[in-house]
């Protein structure tokens, strides 16, 4: 019947799920008894699973049967002859026998022990029927849940988080445990395998990874439950209901890999947009209680903040899946508290505080008054960082608070005046800038509602609220004081009420003593003291309350805090009820029992009297009376009563000032003699309160300082020196600062007192020392602390022991100058601890621990142990304390003695070489300055920044990034004013180019600075920044310090670094193509880092520079692009990229359509076109690595290329027709390729597409589209069939045409290019369609037949744009020409050398011909010499000619220079003067422009120019003379004499056939003569070999006697010099002859001219007079006679023929010269002077008696000759 009614709900609630699911899900969770499930435990549940009437705890039935009747009848009594104790053993061991012999016999129970047995089988029934019942109750509510979950599915998601929040707890109850993990079970499908979740829009047609998909998403759902099962429950229970695979793993580990799993599939359903709330309903129960969890580590936690980040990023009021309605507010924010709160990290505790800010501003206006109670519940949280969070996010609430929760107001409004008293400073300061934003107040009627928070046993909200209660009476409600009074007394006197002990009926205590709840009594007692001010018209009611019942409270604290609040409030409203308050205290003390109960009472009525005292009349004998009670009651044995008297005496010692020093004295007195050591210290209080109350003065006056001295000065008596020391530790704690001036000579004193033997004057010395260094000024501290210091240097150990425990005292100094002190005193005493002697050592130690005795803050003060082993064994001991700091979660705010602990060991960690050590300690200076001081902290910083900045440069990069937190977090805490150099010292290792880890460093260490700065500094920085990265003129290093910059700056400023995104990509990317290596890697890093960091908050800023980056100039920006792009494709498709994609195919993929989906949701489809469109360009990039980093990217994520090159298709082609119009040649050729590339993929179906809008670029007046079309073209042909090309070449032919006469060259350069693919793929019909079109354009002359001025000027234009269609019909087959030069010469040589000759386009074509050419060379030279000849127009020849030298310039390859050598040999041989000086001209030209490709026919060149130098026409002979020239002018040396032979040779045959013999036209020639040939004859003759020397002379000689006078002149100096200076060195005398003859030859041609060089002459002649050979002597006079002829002085040659004569006896010599007399006196005999003559005929007459026949003839004919001449 049940289940029938549960199917039936469950049908309803499937049809009309809106109507009945809430309903019926209302009833269920109202019948799901959870409180009863718990009742059950596991014992309970076990018995309800044993069938009735089976015993379930068998320990019972073992207890039954060892319950048996006593059978003593057979046993005798006990006497010496029986032991009781032997005949029980007896009967055992019988029984025992006959229980083994009848071992199957089933064993009778007694009577006794039946009825035992079914009393426990009557209780365990009833157990069972009871657990039954509530079994019964919870399977059917869980069988209804499960019933409506299975029928709703999908619709039951918006209710899926109220579900699991109300199954959740009972899982905890064995009895409804199955059934709670069977519904959370239940629920998996629905969360992890709806459609929409699990596959969205993506189109999945195999099966088989359906499957696959299927059986991912079951098992995170699975694994997510039956993980927060194991967390939620028993262990035991969970080891006998789960299946043992789920358990194997450790707890630990499944944890942490399930949230990596788990935040990773996140981050896919979020760029799929398929996150829904409903998994975070689900995931939450797992979140708890891994938080809870005792094992939880910040990691985790991070983990789960992570993962309801992402959540909290799909919230949307316009998505019904993730509306912020739907949201689990309350477990939430129960969540990210416990964060808070168990989080040991600082970072993870902003980290959840910020998560629940923004929850609260996600459900602004959805929070129900649930969600605020949580919030305002933990704002009582004893954690100051858990309240900050809640005041926090109130303050998101703001607007809601007054408006939307009515029930709550008075709550909120309690809540907030407490927070705004709260006793942290920051949760104080947000409450009291949130409370007037609220617009909230306190109704009169929720006044006693503070009441409760008042007597909170937790002092962090008692002690708020008792401050938060009295100003809002002050403020608000005056009136209600005395009713808040007599409240807070009633609620006193009820706490105040201690149960008696329960005892039994004869009087003994069976339970302990009820333990005394003093706090609420203390929270009264403090808020009485904070309304003090506001009592005065209650104060009588409040004295009657305070005298006697609260100053008797049994807790001394308690007692305290009343007698503050009593004496405050007398000390406000004393003198007006002077009278009343006295009568009250007197009626007391003299009504009040001599009891010791009441003692305490009396004591502190006295003290108030006290009080009173000072607003009376100070003759009064009243004062005085009280006087006398407040100085006995400094006998009373308690500090607080003492220092309370002492506050006492000094308004009242001018009443009796006349007898003041007898007190003083009396007092003296007790303090050194008495025993007691109450009195003693009652004696110091008194003695401080008279000195004070008399004055400074009176310390003189009363010779109280010399009798304390010399009672510490007394070895004698301990006690005195003992008393000595309190009343000194009394007057500094009463005086302050104004005893200062006598603490520098207690000094000395005190030293020794902390070396006594007496243990009890060493503790006065202690405590005497604390006082004096809690009173110290700053000056104080200035005087006292350098002669403690100097103390440590002394040689005595007691002194030194002294000095370390007053330093150690120091402690105790006032915050302000503690801080001052402990930098100096700490390093001190830390020397101190290695000192040689071991008393010295222990004074140190002891001093540390008071250091750390005065710590305030909890956390370090309990472990202060740690650390000062860390200080007294730094080596094995400093890491372990910083483990422990690292693992300590500081609350509280870190004090001055806390840091003087801390930092020396941080201090040593940073020398320290171990890099975890130094990592751990940047990160606790990091966390340390955020719960510090900075006035504290700057003391230390000269001693941390070396260690800090050594980390920062440490070659490990988590050191370097955790000191560079550290950095910044001193920087935000201190401000930059604290670190000047810091930021100096930054930029200038940022820019070191000795070492990229430190550029690294300081690039993180001043990311993080900027950061601690705020955003402006970042504003003014990044500027710079950018500027300084990409400018080219700075040093590489510079630029890659700063690129840097971009690594490290979002890591600091995560999501606020977005607005400079955009901004840093085009740097990034310029550094990407930059040249050193180096850069480019870190410009890769920080685009890396900007992919990753921002890859879903700020896409749209930087994936536009990206794309653009794609299409880049530079191949490595493209290159750097696609890396970048890959990172980020593969971020957002959920791929890691690092697979390898090789395989055969190129077209093999490895992508998912899930991948390609989540890359659509991302970038959109326009923007995913564009750069899958620009990764497949890529794919086709002229540069290899881009090819291969954009085909890794493509088969990653694409799964099939066909199918996405059709979706992207048009996207393609905008982009392809963009590129092929661009103006680099590289985009057009990637573009061209990707158009092949295309026309492969997609097959040539695509043509017709194509064509038509390649064709349609043709018209575009953008010139580099014209070119594109052209490479695209080319492309297509290249990729497609030849039958589809001939099918279009109707309509590719005209269009390579018109591109072939495009005016733009680069346009021509791509057509011909077209043309070479067109002509590869449909042969001859490309030359018959395209060539003679090109021609019939370059051979089109108009005709003018028209005169009219305006017909002529169209003409005019008409003409000179067929001239201009020439030229590009001429650079087009030129262009061709280089391409396809051996099909296209043979087609075009035939017309263009037809009559009249095309030499212009000739001359093109050869430009570009290469090596096929040769062939056709010949007939061209052959019709260009022909048609030049016979042109008659002298300026057509003219251009002509320059064309023609411009073919045979282009002509370098060997055959086609020896074919131009043939021509020109044939042509110079024509009969025709016209065709000869063409030839000639056009060697001329030829041998001036092709100087490097003739030398191999050099040779053949100088026998055609010297051939020429016989012809009759004069331009002929000019020519062919510059001819030779040219060709000889620019040999080397080797070169010049290897011609010789052939410039002989070449001499003689044109002579041979010159119609003139002894002359050489071409030599004659003015001013030109023999120029051309004499750097060969002049180099044989200087420098050639003996054989080269005489035949570069006799050649000289030839050609001189070639040439005539005129022609010689400009020879004159280069022929005469050489012969003169060979003649002048040793060579052989057949040298010597020739260059004799040639000079003899010279001077017969050029006679006078030679006159200059006479003076180098006539020696040289004379003395080859003189030479060995005849022939040489012969020559010589000879020469020396034609010499005479042109000599103006012939006197001297005579006298040096005649010396010569008459020197030499040898007849040989007197012969040559007589010969050589002969020749002169022949030639000028008649000028010599007569005394010369008388000379020479003396001479002459000698030599005629000469024995040798030939001397006497040749001096009777020189005698002849002289006498003929007279």
């Amino acid at each position: 019947m049940i289940m029938d009614q549960i199917s039936a709900i469950g049908l309803l609630c499937s049809i009309k799920p809106n109507l009945f699911l809430k309903p019926f899900l209302q009833i269920a969770y109202q019948r799901l008894e959870v409180d009863h499930y718990l009742l059950v435990d596991k014992r309970s549940y076990e018995i309800m699973k044993t069938p009735s009437g089976q015993l379930y705890d068998k320990s019972v039935m073992e207890t039954i049967l060892k319950h048996e009747v006593k059978e003593t009848g057979n046993i005798k009594r006990e006497s010496k002859n029986y032991s009781y104790k032997e005949q029980m053993a007896a009967r055992e061991l019988e029984k025992e026998l006959a229980a083994k012999q009848n071992k199957n016999v089933q064993q009778q129970l007694t009577k006794k022990q039946q009825e035992m047995l079914q009393q426990q089988l009557d209780h365990e029934q009833i157990i069972r029927d009871r657990v039954k019942k509530i079994d019964e109750n919870a399977k059917n509510v869980f069988e209804l849940l499960i019933n409506i979950v299975k029928n709703t599915q999908e619709q039951f998601i918006p209710y899926l988080g109220e579900l699991v929040a109300h199954i959740w707890p009972t899982l905890q109850s064995p009895v409804a445990f199955n059934y709670a993990k069977d519904l959370y079970l239940i629920l998996v499908p629905i969360v992890f395998m709806n459609d929409k979740d699990t596959f969205g829009n993506v189109q999945i047609d195999d099966v088989f990874i359906q499957i696959i998909y299927v059986y991912l998403f079951i098992c995170k759902g699975y694994a997510i439950a039956y993980l927060a099962i194991r967390l939620n429950c028993d262990p035991s229970t969970v080891k006998q209901q789960i299946d043992k695979r789920w358990l194997q793993e450790d707890l630990s580990s499944a944890v942490e890999r399930l949230l990596q799993r788990l935040y990773e599939n996140t981050q896919q359903a979020k760029t799929l947009n398929q996150l829904s709330i409903a998994r975070l309903d689900y995931c939450l129960p797992l979140f708890k209680n891994i938080v809870s969890h005792s094992k939880c580590t910040n990691e985790w936690m991070t983990s789960i903040l992570n993962i309801c980040r992402e959540y909290f990023s799909t919230v949307s009021t316009s998505d019904p899946d993730n509306h912020p309605s739907l949201l689990p507010r309350r477990d939430l924010i129960r969540l990210f508290l416990d964060i808070n709160a168990v989080s040991t990290s600082v970072q993870v505790q902003n980290d959840a505080s910020q998560m629940l800010e923004k929850l609260c501003e996600l459900c602004c206006t959805y929070e129900n008054d649930d969600d605020i109670q949580v919030l305002l519940e933990n704002l009582q949280s004893s954690i100051p960082s858990v309240r900050e969070s809640c005041i926090l996010s109130l303050k998101k609430l703001v607007n809601q608070l007054h408006t939307s929760h009515p029930k709550l107001e008075a709550d909120v409004a309690r809540r907030l005046l407490i927070a705004c008293e709260d006793l942290e400073e920051r949760v104080k300061n947000i409450a009291l800038e949130l409370w007037p934003q609220t617009k909230l107040s306190v109704k009169s009627e929720n006044v006693k509602d503070f009441f409760k928070d008042i007597v909170h046993q937790d002092m962090f909200v008692r002690e708020p609220a008792t401050r938060a209660l009295p100003k809002l009476l002050e403020t608000s409600y005056p009136q209600l004081v005395p009713f808040v009074l007599s409240d807070l007394i009633d609620i006193y006197t009820k706490n105040n009420k201690l149960p008696p002990p329960i005892v039994d009926q004869f009087g003994r205590q069976i339970q302990a003593q009820p333990v005394d709840t003093w706090e609420p009594r203390a929270g009264i007692a403090a808020c009485l003291f904070h309304m003090a001010s506001l009592v005065g018209n209650n104060i009588e009611d409040l004295f009657k309350f305070y005298v006697p019942t609260a100053l008797n409270d049994r807790n001394v604290d308690v007692r305290s805090e009343m007698l503050r609040a009593a004496t405050t409030t007398i000390d406000i409203h004393g003198r007006d009820n002077l009278t009343m308050l006295l009568q009250i205290m007197e009626d007391f003390l003299k009504e009040a029992p001599k009891t010791a109960n009441y003692d305490s009472v009396r004591q502190n009525v006295v003290i108030l009297m006290g009080k009173l005292a000072k607003d009376m009349d100070k003759d009064s004998t009243k004062v005085k009376n009280i006087l006398g009670q407040l100085i006995s009651t400094l006998n009373t044995p308690s500090q607080q009563v003492q220092a309370a008297v002492a506050d006492c005496l000094p308004p009242l010692v001018p009443a009796i000032k006349d007898e003041a020093g007898v007190y003083v004295q009396q007092l003296l007195n007790v303090l050194l003699q008495s025993e007691d050591y109450a009195e003693k210290k009652g004696a110091a209080y008194g003695l401080a309160g008279f000195i004070k109350g008399l004055g400074i003065l009176a310390v003189k006056q009363y010779n109280v300082l010399n009798e304390l001295t010399d009672a510490i000065q007394d070895k004698t008596n301990a006690k005195r020196r003992e008393g000595a020391l309190f009343g000194l530790e009394m007057l500094t704690s009463m005086l302050g600062r104004l005893f200062e001036v006598y603490i520098v000579n207690i000094l000395p004193h005190l030293l020794l007192c902390f070396g006594d033997n007496d243990v009890k004057v060493r503790e006065a010395a202690e405590d005497c020392a604390r006082a004096i260094m809690s009173k110290l000024t700053s000056h104080g501290v200035k005087i006292v602390l350098p002669g403690l210091l100097k103390g440590l240097e002394s040689d005595l150990w007691r002194t030194k022991c002294g000095a370390v425990e007053l330093l150690g005292a120091m402690a105790h100094c006032a915050p302000k100058q503690l801080s001052t002190c402990l930098p100096s005193i700490v390093p001190k005493l830390i020397e101190v601890l290695t000192d040689s002697h071991q008393r010295v050592q222990k004074s140190g130690t002891q001093a540390l621990k008071q250091i750390g005795s005065v710590i305030k803050n909890p956390e370090i003060q309990a472990i202060v142990p740690v650390l000062l082993d860390a200080l007294q064994e730094p080596t094995k001991k400093t890491q372990a304390s910083l483990h422990t700091l690292i693992q300590t979660r500081f609350v509280h705010f870190i004090d001055a003695p806390s840091l003087a602990l801390i930092i020396p060991v941080i201090e040593r960690a940073f020398q320290n070489r171990s890099t975890e050590t130094r990592k751990m300690a940047a990160q606790i200076i990091g966390n340390i300055y955020s719960l510090t001081d900075s006035k504290d902290l700057a003391p230390y910083l000269p001693n941390i920044l070396p260690g800090l900045k050594l980390s920062l440069l440490d070659p490990v990069p988590e050191v370097r990034a955790v000191s560079a937190h550290a950095l910044g977090s001193m920087v935000r805490a201190m401000g930059e004013e604290a670190f000047q150099e810091i930021v100096p010292w930054l930029m200038e290792h940022l820019v070191l180019e000795s070492s990229p880890v430190d550029r690294s460093g300081a690039a993180q260490g001043l990311s993080e600075v900027i950061f601690g700065l705020g955003a402006d500094r970042l504003e003014k920085s990044m500027k710079e920044i950018i500027e300084r990265s990409q400018q080219i003129d700075l040093a590489a290093h510079v630029r890659d310090g700063y690129m840097m910059m971009f690594i490290y700056l979002p890591i600091s400023f995560g999501e606020k670094f977005v607005p400079y995104v955009g901004r840093i990509i085009p740097p990034i990317l310029k550094g990407l193509a930059d040249e050193t290596e180096f850069v480019r890697d870190t410009a890769l890093k920080a685009g890396q880092r900007i992919v990753n960091s921002y890859a879903e908050t700020a896409i749209s800023l930087f994936v536009p520079e990206l794309e653009q980056g794609l299409f880049d100039d530079n191949w490595r920006i493209r290159y750097s692009s696609v890396l970048l792009l890959g990172e980020l494709l593969f971020k957002v498709s959920g791929v890691t990229g690092k697979a390898t994609t090789e395989s055969v195919d190129e077209d093999d993929n490895f992508g998912t359509e899930y991948g390609l989906q989540s890359i659509t949701h991302s970038l959109g489809r326009d923007r995913r076109d564009r750069v899958l469109s620009g990764l497949y360009m890529g794919r086709s990039d002229i540069a290899l690595t881009v090819r291969q980093s954009a085909l890794h990217v493509w088969k990653t994520i694409i799964s099939n290329t066909p199918r996405t090159l059709r979706e992207i298709l048009q996207t393609l082609f905008t982009l392809l027709l963009g590129c092929l119009a661009s103006s680099n040649f590289d985009k057009r050729q990637i573009a061209a390729r990707t158009l092949g590339d295309l026309v492969r993929k997609l097959g040539e179906r695509v043509l017709p597409e194509i064509i038509p809008i390649l064709e349609k670029g043709l018209d575009s007046p953008q010139s580099d589209q014209r070119q594109g079309v052209c490479i695209g073209l080319s492309e297509i042909m290249a990729a497609c069939s030849r039958d589809y090309i001939i099918a279009f070449s109707n309509t590719i032919i005209p269009t390579v045409r018109r591109a072939l006469l495009d005016p733009l060259v680069e346009v021509r350069q791509s057509a011909a290019k077209t043309f070479e693919n067109l002509h590869s793929s449909i042969g001859t019909q490309a030359l018959d369609d395209i060539l003679p079109y090109l021609l019939n354009v370059m051979q089109n002359d108009t005709i003018s037949t028209t005169t009219n001025g305006t017909e002529r000027q169209q003409e005019d234009e008409e003409q000179e744009r067929e001239e201009t269609e020439r030229d590009y019909a001429l650079d087009a087959l030129q262009r061709i020409m280089q391409l396809k030069s051996r099909v296209v010469l043979p087609y075009l040589v035939p017309h263009l050398i037809q009559s009249p000759v095309d030499i212009k386009a000739l001359a093109s074509l050869t430009l570009v011909a290469g090596d096929a050419l040769v062939r056709h060379l010949s007939r061209i030279i052959q019709a260009v010499i022909t048609h030049i000849a016979e042109e008659k127009d002298p300026q057509a020849k003219q251009q002509h000619m320059y064309y023609a030298e411009q073919l045979l310039a282009a002509i370098n390859d060997p055959e086609g220079i020896q074919v131009v050598i043939r021509e020109s040999q044939e042509f110079s041989r024509s009969s025709k003067v016209n065709i000869r000086l063409v030839t000639i001209n056009l060697l001329l030209s030829f041998c001036k422009q092709s100087k490097s490709s003739y030398q191999e026919y050099i040779d053949d060149l100088i026998r055609i120019g010297i051939s020429l130098f016989n012809d009759d026409n004069e331009q002929i002979l000019n020519t062919a003379w510059d001819c030779v020239d040219v060709i000889i002018k620019d040999m080397d040396q080797l070169e010049l004499q290897k011609r010789l032979p052939i410039v002989r040779q070449a001499l003689r045959i044109a002579q041979s056939n010159s119609r003139e013999r002894g002359r050489l036209s071409g030599l004659c020639i003015p001013k030109k003569g023999i120029g051309c040939i004499l750097p060969i004859y002049k180099e044989c003759i200087l420098n050639g070999p003996p054989e080269l020397r005489e035949s570069g002379a006799n050649g000289l000689n030839e050609a001189i006697n070639l040439s005539d006078a005129e022609a010689l002149k400009s020879s004159i100096m280069n022929v005469t010099g050489p012969l003169i200076r060979v003649l002048g060195e040793r060579f052989s005398t057949d040298i010597k002859v020739a260059i004799l003859e040639t000079l003899s030859t010279f001077m017969g041609k050029v006679g006078v001219q030679l006159k200059p060089f006479l003076p180098q002459l006539q020696p040289t002649l004379l003395k080859g007079l003189n030479d060995p050979a005849r022939q040489v002597r012969v020559k010589a006079g000879n020469a020396l006679g034609l010499l005479s002829h042109i000599h103006v002085r012939i006197d001297p040659i005579f006298v040096e023929l005649l010396n010569g004569l008459k020197m030499n006896d040898d007849s040989s010599f007197k012969e040559t010269y007589l010969l050589a007399l002969k020749i002169c006196l022949a030639a000028v005999g008649s000028k010599i002077s007569d005394d010369v003559k008388k000379q020479t005929e003396q001479s002459l007459i000698n030599c005629q008696s000469n024995e040798n026949d030939i001397v006497r003839q040749l001096a009777s004919n020189c005698k002849e000759i002289l006498l003929s001449s007279n």
